[in-house]
């Protein structure tokens, strides 16, 4: 059986910066019924409490991250790029470990967003890109989809 990475939130978890969750989600409950979930939180997994100052990618996006040519600040400037990257270090490992090929991230997450996220100026302003976990799985094969594009990850999924 194909496992799933999914994002903690979207399975109701208060791991969000805010201490909040999303959700629920009835494909996702399917799947963790089924025993296909591998959850994690990068940011949590990362060392970052719950809750946490929001975080953005100013002058870049996740990818960017990965080179080492942009950073994740919080709304205060505090460089929290390390604890991103391990986070997202460690969602590989899993995905590595478990066989995952399918990923269902928080959508515009400087973690996990993986076709808009915010512009760094903490403005609510979103523009094309990827979290650092989105942009680092999608680099090694993953296919990264947020909870706005359920029946697509599951086409996906039902494709393998």
């Amino acid at each position: 059986m194909h496992k799933v990475l999914v994002s903690r939130c979207l399975l109701g978890h208060r791991v969000r910066y805010d201490g909040g969750a999303s959700g629920p989600f009835d494909q996702l409950a399917a799947w963790l019924q089924e025993g296909r979930v591998v959850a994690l939180c990068p940011e949590v997994a990362g060392g970052l409490p719950t809750p946490r100052a929001a975080a953005e990618i100013p002058g870049g996006q996740g990818v960017q991250v990965l080179e080492g040519t942009a950073r994740v600040l919080t709304t205060a400037g505090e460089d929290v790029s390390a604890q991103f990257l391990r986070g997202a270090r460690l969602a590989l490992e899993l995905v590595e470990k478990h066989g995952i090929r399918i990923a269902v991230l928080k959508a515009n997450s400087p973690s996990c967003g993986n076709l808009l996220t915010y512009d760094g100026s903490f403005s609510g302003v979103r523009v094309p890109g990827e979290g650092v976990t989105a942009a680092l799985l999608k680099r090694h094969g993953v296919q990264v989809f947020s909870e706005l594009q359920l029946p697509e990850a599951a086409a996906a999924l039902a494709a393998l």
